[in-house]
């Protein structure tokens, strides 16, 4: 059996351990969990890294636990956060787990060819307390000094918004759930986020006084770029794991553009790349014959498999090819409305478009204004029409120009493309 903690270790992704001795613990099999708060019916790309953590103790013989906070979800964890979650109720919380799961179930093996994952939701065991008896059995297990010292919580009280006592509380509940599923479970290791090491440290306490137990914990670092801001944002939001939020294409693309200073790394934390692999790469691409984007398109192509399987791969990469102008891929109408979501798009009737020239098309449509503009962009190469260079100012669209008698595809220059809709129904910009 592999050490887990040595080899997470080698990729970067052990932040800190609670105690030295988990390195000789996990020689043996242990159970391990990571709970995940439902604020949403899917997790992001940040929140892959758990996962992959999870994946890590499964591969190396550990039985992993996934712990969705369904409870703790309708209190929110106020760590990293300056301002206080919004409360969710129950049909939220009980639809978000579910897309949660399907998020794990894509990453953690389920065939049973390894330990057998568990997802367990902490309201199962919270709804049987009353105020009395959690302030009673729990709350007087906990001491004030060491709650107010906690980073996430000094860094609140000190803010201009404070912290409610709900948020307050929620370090209670995380650490009682370290002692629930020790005693019901026989979980012996917590992870979580560097910014879960206070919980983490509750949980522990609580266990150890409750059930006179030791139990460990150990923190991976959470994804940020190397100018120091979290990954697995874009200008349109977060890049989700569930395809009905986001499709493969656009989760491709999103890897495809990471920065050179930031793809082996996160080829290290994301994917299961052999390590001789990724420092092969790492020395490609400081020689003088590397390809630009060899190493990106590696990262996209092994995460987009991983959450959106192989077919999900085989779409985003014909659809990337159907986007770059002047690449023979056949265009079609699956291609398109798939990309369709990555540029702007206009509508306008057959009547206006069959044919007219395409100078024309563009000015009325409000593309650009200038027909000038257009021709010049013609002569000089500029202009493609279903990835097709047009060599013709005066171009006149057809019937046979249009893919499967509705759609257009232009782009004026390399990255600015527009999508044309030709419909019956009145003309739109």
């Amino acid at each position: 059996m592999q050490n887990v903690i040595e080899l997470l270790k080698s990729r970067g992704l052990i932040e800190a351990i609670t105690h030295d001795e988990l390195t000789h613990l996990v020689e043996t099999p242990q159970k391990i969990y990571c709970g995940f708060d439902p604020t949403s019916d899917s997790l992001h790309l940040g929140n892959l890294v758990p996962i992959i953590v999870l994946a890590w103790f499964q591969r190396c013989g550990h039985t992993p636990y996934a712990i969705v906070g369904g409870a703790t979800g309708m209190v929110g964890d106020p760590s990293g956060k300056i301002h206080e979650r919004p409360l969710l109720d129950e049909e939220t919380v009980a639809r978000n787990l579910k897309g949660i799961q399907k998020n794990l179930e894509t990453v953690l093996c389920f065939d049973g060819s390894l330990p057998m994952p568990v997802i367990l939701n902490n309201y199962d065991w919270f709804q049987e307390f009353n105020v009395l008896t959690f302030l009673r059995d729990v709350g007087k297990q906990f001491r004030m000094g060491p709650m107010l010292a906690k980073d996430a919580v000094r860094t609140r009280l000190e803010s201009e918004e404070g912290m409610s006592f709900s948020e307050f509380s929620y370090q209670l509940l995380q650490g009682y759930d370290f002692y629930h599923l020790y005693t019901e479970h026989g979980i012996t290791i917590q992870s979580g986020g560097s910014d879960q090491w206070g919980n983490i440290t509750a949980g522990i306490d609580i266990t150890r006084r409750l059930a006179s137990a030791t139990v460990y914990g150990v923190t991976f670092p959470l994804l940020t770029r190397s100018d120091g801001k979290k990954f697995g944002k874009s200008e349109k939001g977060a890049i989700w794991l569930s395809p009905e939020k986001l499709s493969s294409y656009e989760f491709y693309q999103y890897l495809y553009r990471i920065p050179d200073a930031d793809v082996t790394r996160l080829m290290r934390m994301l994917t299961f790349m052999d390590m001789e692999e990724i420092l092969q790469i790492e020395a490609q691409m400081t020689s003088s014959d590397y390809v630009p984007n060899t190493a990106q398109k590696r990262l996209a192509e092994e995460v987009t498999r991983m959450i959106h399987g192989e077919e999900g791969l085989v779409t985003a990469l014909k659809v990337t090819r159907g986007a770059s102008p002047g690449m023979e891929t056949k265009l079609d109408r699956e291609t398109l409305e798939a990309i369709a979501k990555d540029m702007p798009s206009y509508s306008a009737r057959s009547e206006k478009i069959i044919g007219a020239k395409l100078v024309d098309v563009v000015a009325e449509l409000g593309i650009r204004s200038s027909k000038g503009e257009v021709r010049r962009l013609i002569k000089n190469g500029g202009v493609y029409l279903n990835n097709k260079k047009m060599t013709e100012e005066d171009h006149v669209i057809t019937q046979e120009d249009l893919i499967d008698q509705q759609l257009l595809l232009l782009a004026l220059g390399k990255k600015n493309k527009i999508l044309i809709r030709v419909e019956t129904d009145d003309f739109h910009g």
